[in-house]
This record gives structure tokens, sequence and C-alpha cells, in this order.
């Protein structure tokens, strides 16, 4: 079993615990709704660890906690990704895929206009 497929064993063994033991039977709407609650409250606290308020004194990075934060959103977008019918295949496939348009957009090889790099300096009316 590849890494990315044993995070996705692993959070959906999480999922089932959680669920089972508290008695949750959310919707699919509303547990979508929870798990991006839940992610932009993560988010939110790795952004808190990135010294981003300017009215403060930073304060020294602790990488530790900003990889504690960021495995935290990983956690809520598996879950999300399960939910919805994605899995490690699915995602890696689905990543690969909207890659291979990311950079095509860059290099003005795609059908979606309006990203590619104008190195010249100015904007095209």
């Amino acid at each position: 079993m590849d890494r990315l497929e044993q995070i996705f064993k692993m959070q959906r063994m999480l999922d089932e615990d959680i669920s089972s033991k508290r008695n949750l039977n959310f919707s699919y709407e509303l547990w979508m709704q929870k798990d991006i609650l839940a992610t932009m409250d993560e988010l939110t606290e790795l952004l808190n660890e990135l010294n981003y308020k300017w009215w403060k004194n930073p304060k020294p990075l602790d990488q530790k906690a900003i990889k504690e934060e960021l495995v935290d959103v990983l956690h809520f977008f598996v879950s999300m990704c399960i939910r919805s019918g994605i899995d490690a295949e699915g995602l890696f496939t689905g990543y690969m895929e909207k890659n291979k348009e990311n950079f095509d957009r860059q290099l003005g090889k795609s059908q979606k206009h309006g990203y590619e790099v104008n190195l010249s300096g100015s904007e095209e009316a």
C-alpha cells in the first residue's frame, strides 16, 4: 500500500470510529460543511503561527507547530475526499490532470485564457 492509500485508510478508520462512538449521523451536506469549517479553523491556526498580525511583535516561527497544523488540515481534507467518493487513486489522477492544465494555462496552451505569463511587463487590453 502506498503512503497516500495508507493515509486514506487511516482517515476512514478514524472517521468511522469518531462517528460510531459519538453516534454522529449527519447528511453529506452537513458533514461537508462541518469539515470545511474545521479546515478553515485549522488554516487559521496555521496562519496564527506565521506572524501575519502586523500590529503585534513577531515571535520566532515554530516549525513543529506549523507542520502539525498542516497535518490537521490534511485530516479534514482527506475526510472530505472520502465523503465525496474520491479515493487515493482518484485524488492522484485528478491532481495530475489539474497540474497539467495549470502548467498549460501558464504557458498559454489552455482553452482558458488570462493565465499566460506576460514577460514583456505590459498588460494586454
